[in-house]
């Protein structure tokens, strides 16, 4: 029998035209195997509902094409119909994070292959003040960051870029008073992140031994450094080596409650939001199917 595939496509996601993946699609997918239906995204939470209804419909296997705020928007609208469906990605965004910790290849026909082989991969996913989110959630300078990059009308890594070099000269660390599995610590830190992968996106590794499998968040601390070191941590979260820094600490842990002397933005898969007080995170273990390629050996 075959089985009811949804692709839900965003259309402006890192800058990238669309136009050629409903072709793709059709050319690329296993009609013996899929009977597939398309919808775009048009707002913000709009990737989430489109997902959502397709499970109450009854489709198995939906489909973000885009990156990791659309991967983050489908996904949630599984989960919260309880995870019957298995997720599907075409990564088509700025960072990709998700898909390339599960080697998804980055070409488009390659991944909607990939979709054909019907390999699946069992995740875990995390919440932060009950939100989900699947790739890293974190606060700080990386927070600030995507805030800013989500108003910048040219997307994509050197969009970025442009953003981090802006802003870092000016950004103050903040001070962190951290539970993590009830364990109490201090800390002034550049960022926080809470790593459910290993990497922000573009190859970024700011976890570089988490396991999305294991039921653990890596709590990745960035501490103050002088602008001058930047250009090494940024060349070390590149080749995989951040937790190598002397200004890295990284500690695995299950239930985080953070407390900040400054209420900024934090971001759920590179997507910003402003919550203010106390922050609890907390992993989800083997909560999402994932269609992944044959042979994956992604931690």
């Amino acid at each position: 029998m075959k089985k009811n595939i949804l692709f839900v496509i965003n259309p402006i996601s890192g800058g990238k035209s669309k136009k050629r993946v409903e072709q793709l699609i059709i050319d690329h997918l296993d009609h013996s195997m899929y009977e597939y239906e398309m919808a775009y995204s048009n707002a913000v939470d709009h990737a989430r509902k489109l997902s959502k209804s397709a499970v109450h419909l009854g489709f198995d296997v939906i489909v973000a094409v885009g990156g990791d705020g659309t991967v983050n928007e489908v996904a949630r609208g599984i989960l919260s119909m309880g995870a019957s469906a298995t997720l599907g990605i075409v990564p088509y965004g700025s960072g990709n994070g998700l898909a390339r910790h599960l080697q998804i290849p980055m070409d488009v026909e390659k991944a909607i292959q990939i979709l054909n082989q019907n390999e699946i991969k069992i995740i875990d996913s995390a919440v932060l003040n009950d939100i989900p989110f699947f790739n890293v959630a974190g606060m700080g300078f990386d927070a600030h960051i995507s805030a800013m990059f989500a108003n910048n009308k040219k997307r994509g890594l050197s969009g970025y870029i442009k953003s981090v070099f802006q802003e870092l000269k000016n950004y103050k660390p903040v001070n962190y008073n951290l539970s993590i599995d009830g364990k109490v610590i201090n800390r002034d830190a550049f960022m926080v992140s809470f790593a459910n992968s290993t990497q922000f996106g573009n190859n970024a590794h700011i976890a570089p031994l988490a396991n999305i499998t294991d039921g653990l968040l890596d709590v990745t601390i960035v501490k103050p450094f002088a602008s001058y070191q930047f250009p090494v941590l940024a060349w070390r979260l590149m080749n995989g080596t951040a937790h190598k820094s002397p200004y890295v600490e990284i500690i695995k842990g299950k239930e985080i409650q953070i407390s900040r002397n400054k209420d900024e933005a934090v971001h759920l898969d590179g997507e910003p939001r402003f919550l203010a007080g106390t922050i609890d995170v907390k992993i989800v273990p083997a909560s999402m199917k994932v269609l992944v390629p044959l042979n994956n050996n992604s931690k």
